[in-house]
């Protein structure tokens, strides 16, 4: 951990530099950061007056998320879907994040693939277009031919990304450990969980055979589907470094203009693009999570395509049920069945006040069921909903806020299309054929033998575990762990109170030792000093001494408080 810290150094200042340049001083000096930077520069802290203070907070840190970098972008950006952990003004402010990063040379791009690939790139395409189709923050996009004549586009990874990438969330496990307390004095109640997720995230996003792997699931699920496609992953020319997909022609879902050109009904493919979406949630509970319209493609005879699946959701069965129970419940205005179904989306369901929770749910229900359906918008249904959860704390999957994300960026596609847009008659008739399908005797009896199976394994560990407590009680060695929470504070405090009690007690006994020490007959050896043998004055010596370290403990509190 040490050498983590000495290794980070350097970044860590420049870190606590930009946070007291954007005026957040509070979060330098109340953690660990405080160390890190001279006392004479925090008073120049604490006195100095930037225009950067007209800006709101919020503002203030997506600025210095902007100015830390790529992978401090990419953490914001994750955390915008995150409406369980951060407020909703944080989240507009992390959705305006945009991380621009300029191409690097093709001479590299050629060197990365012939090194990952073991061949000249004249063995491998036939043409290889110089000048990037895109760029972005691991890597950039090439459009190609290979040799047997398929045009493709050919995803390079940077050649320094992983370094920066790891060096960067080093950092940030360093910075979570240094500011841990006061994080969660903010609300942030696991911030080591939310660094620790969001590395996995950005281990899986560097490995481009974790995109391929979804490229192909994909491609299996809908194989059938004649209005839906997805483009092919070339294995055998694609490593953790280099992915080549197949090149597939079309224009933006928004590109009205062009589909009109195609004789292409917008409205249609509005349509068809949202049942294909809601046919991802709902019925294979595996989604592309990031459909803005530069991702979605249509071709001209009407087929939508999807790109770059680097970020996936994914529900479990109980979890897709459960997802749905809450828009039918709400669609029913049962504010009750609502908060169940929340519980039973939530990873952990401690609500503290379920009577308060169905109330705000009703309120909730209560503000959409006035609307016209023409009114209704799935960005303001997303708003309330995220902060329901925000306000009572429940940590439901991640997918859940990917969805909602979805659900918003679809509703905006389909109003560009579609003047009559409306994205509830599109989940309505999803809702009741999940409620058919988890009622449905299938289910039924594959849930009842699920918990057949769980409880005959409880039946065949049950007595086992009985005759191994009642051995441990026959032998006396039955052991009782009780954890009581909420009282360190009260023994630090107690600590210190006894030890400053000992040191007072020993000031008196030495003060009054020095006394006594008057009332003695010494030897002739026996040094004075102004009329006072040399033991009086040791004594005297040593209760100055132990009131000086009372006073400076006292002081060291008062700081402290």
């Amino acid at each position: 951990m040490f050498k983590n810290t000495i290794s980070n150094l350097g970044r860590i200042r420049q870190v606590v530099e930009v946070l007291v340049r954007y005026g957040f001083e509070d979060v330098v000096t109340s953690t660990a950061l405080r160390r890190l930077v001279s006392s004479k520069r925090r008073l120049t802290w604490q006195h100095a007056e930037r225009p950067v203070f007209e800006t709101t907070r919020w503002e203030r840190i997506r600025m210095i998320i902007e100015e830390l970098g790529p992978t401090f972008i990419k953490l914001a950006q994750a955390l915008s879907n995150r409406a369980d952990l951060l407020p909703q003004p944080l989240i507009d402010e992390f959705e305006k994040l945009q991380s621009n990063v300029p191409p690097f040379p093709v001479a590299l791009a050629r060197q990365i693939i012939e090194q990952e690939l073991g061949q000249p790139l004249e063995n491998l395409f036939s043409d290889f277009e110089e000048v990037p189709l895109g760029s972005a923050s691991i890597g950039q996009v090439h459009k190609a031919k290979l040799l047997t004549g398929e045009e493709v586009v050919v995803k390079v990874q940077r050649p320094d990304v992983q370094e920066k990438v790891c060096t960067d969330l080093s950092l940030l496990h360093e910075l979570v450990r240094l500011t841990s307390g006061f994080l969660r004095k903010q609300g942030l109640a696991n911030p080591e969980d939310i660094v620790d997720a969001f590395e996995r995230s950005m281990t899986r996003e560097m490995d481009y055979t974790s995109e391929a792997r979804n490229l192909e699931q994909f491609r299996k699920l809908y194989e059938q589907y004649e209005s839906f496609y997805i483009p092919k992953p070339f294995r055998e020319v694609s490593t953790t470094k280099v992915l080549v997909i197949e090149f597939v022609a079309g224009c933006k879902i928004t590109d009205k203009a062009q589909l009109l050109a195609w004789d292409l009904s917008p409205e249609k493919v509005a349509e068809t693009g949202m049942d294909i979406y809601l046919t991802q949630i709902f019925e294979f509970g595996r989604f592309h999570a990031d459909p803005h319209p530069g991702n979605v493609l249509v071709r001209p005879d009407g087929t939508i395509v999807l790109i770059d699946f680097g970020m996936v959701g994914k529900l479990t069965k109980q979890q897709k049920y459960a997802f749905a129970g809450v828009f039918i419940g709400m669609a029913r205005q049962d504010a009750r069945g609502m908060a169940l179904s929340f519980r039973r989306l939530a990873l952990t369901s401690d609500i503290p006040d379920m009577r308060a929770f169905e109330s705000d749910l009703s309120d909730l229900i209560e503000d959409f069921s006035t609307l016209d359906v023409q009114d209704m918008s799935m960005s303001d249904l997303a708003d309330a909903l995220q902060e329901v959860i925000y306000k009572y704390k429940l940590q439901v999957p991640g997918a859940v806020f990917l969805i909602l994300r979805a659900l918003v960026i679809l509703e905006g596609i389909g109003k560009v299309l579609h003047p009559r847009f409306n994205t509830f008659e599109f989940v309505r008739p999803y809702g009741a054929r999940i409620i058919a399908e988890q009622y449905s005797p299938e289910n039924i009896l594959s849930e009842a033998e699920y918990t057949g199976t769980q409880l005959l394994a409880l039946l065949q560990t049950f007595p086992a575990d009985i005759r191994q407590i009642m051995r441990k009680v026959s032998r006396g060695d039955l052991r009782v762990k009780v954890e009581l929470s909420g009282y360190l504070l009260l023994l630090r405090k107690a600590d210190q109170l006894v030890s400053r009690t000992i040191i007072a007690l020993l000031a008196v006994a030495f003060l009054l030792f020095s006394g006594l020490s008057l009332l003695g007959r010494y030897p002739t050896t026996m040094p004075y000093y102004r009329g006072l043998p040399g033991i009086t004055w040791w004594g005297l010596g040593i209760t100055a001494f132990l009131l000086l370290v009372l006073l400076i403990l006292g002081t060291r509190r008062e700081r402290k408080a």
